[in-house]
């Protein structure tokens, strides 16, 4: 059984797993985050609901191309120069936002549980509101270069970036934006957030900023087990990029990047599980919209008769 085989195999197991899990989670968070009063008034839990939305747009384009590409060996990409550019581009949009609300939410903990009252104000729903709008538009524009500059390669015959100094840039975009700044950021302000945490024992609305502080840290560790691998197969692909290679030797690079490149996929599908594992209060939040959901439905078709 070849390396190749085992490497199709995990990405239409391992893919398909990730892609239903991730659009049932992130389903539930939308409809938690969305309808839920004490949520909706909350900036770190505005940052999930935005992340959820993105992250069941990524999987949708991202997953489902690779499940299908190892289930039927066509890869769309390297056929179709329009899909090639549109697929790129939508990646690049909706992975930053998705990591870019994941860091602002751990900002935004940081934040709200801080003894220093002028730093608890920066924590507004309205600020978030903004503040959203804003990386929309921003990662919008980050990804438009990748419309001219990404197309299927006359030596390769594969997807990629074409002009030289732009194949330069989408390492540094795979390596520090998609990767290393994300988690650095969850990181440091996560630790922050922890400290307030140990540190102050009169929070305003405790339990419910303890709930989300704990959900958040969570979502921090699903960031550091999601995203190092990929980060760490990147930094080794820079630095061997020049060295000579055998037949066999990229076989088994070509193995590992596509494990830890499924292995990415428990960011974007995970955090519900996440929510779930780490707050008894967001549990009870899901319990009570899923029955809330199954009672309306149950209702409707009779006052329909």
């Amino acid at each position: 059984m070849s390396l190749t085989y085992i490497g199709q195999q995990f990405t239409i197991y391992g893919g398909m797993f990730f892609l239903i899990g991730g659009l049932i989670g992130n389903s539930t968070n939308i409809l938690v985050f969305s309808n839920v009063r004490t949520y909706r008034r909350t900036p770190c839990t505005f940052y999930f609901l935005t992340a959820s939305i993105a992250n069941i747009i990524y999987m949708s384009f991202n997953s489902t191309t690779r499940i299908y590409g190892s289930i039927y060996g066509i890869d769309f990409t390297s056929i179709s120069t329009n899909w090639c550019k549109i697929r790129q581009f939508l990646i690049m949009i909706f992975s930053m936002i998705t990591l870019t609300c994941s860091c602002l939410a751990t900002i935004d903990q940081f934040l709200a549980t801080s003894k220093n009252i002028r730093l608890r104000r920066l924590s507004n729903i309205k600020w978030s509101h903004r503040i959203v709008f804003i990386i929309i538009i921003l990662w919008f524009l980050h990804a438009i270069p990748s419309l001219f500059f990404f197309d299927i390669s006359l030596a390769t015959k594969k997807c990629g970036a074409i002009h030289p100094v732009y194949a330069v840039y989408n390492r540094i975009y795979l390596l520090g934006l998609l990767c290393l700044i994300p988690m650095t950021i969850t990181i440091i302000f996560g630790c922050l957030t922890y400290r307030n945490i140990r540190m102050t024992r009169g929070l305003i609305e405790q339990n419910v900023d303890r709930q989300l502080a704990k959900m958040t840290l969570f979502q921090v560790i699903l960031i550091i087990f999601s995203l190092t691998p990929y980060s760490i197969n990147s930094i080794y692909g820079l630095v061997t990029e020049n060295f000579i290679k055998d037949t066999n030797q990229l076989t088994k690079e070509n193995f590992i990047t596509t494990i830890v490149t499924v292995i990415t996929y428990s960011y974007y599908s995970g955090t519900c599980y996440i929510f779930w594992f780490s707050s008894d209060q967001f549990r009870r939040k899901v319990k009570r919209q899923i029955l809330f959901w199954r009672r309306v439905n149950h209702i409707t078709p009779s006052v329909a008769r």
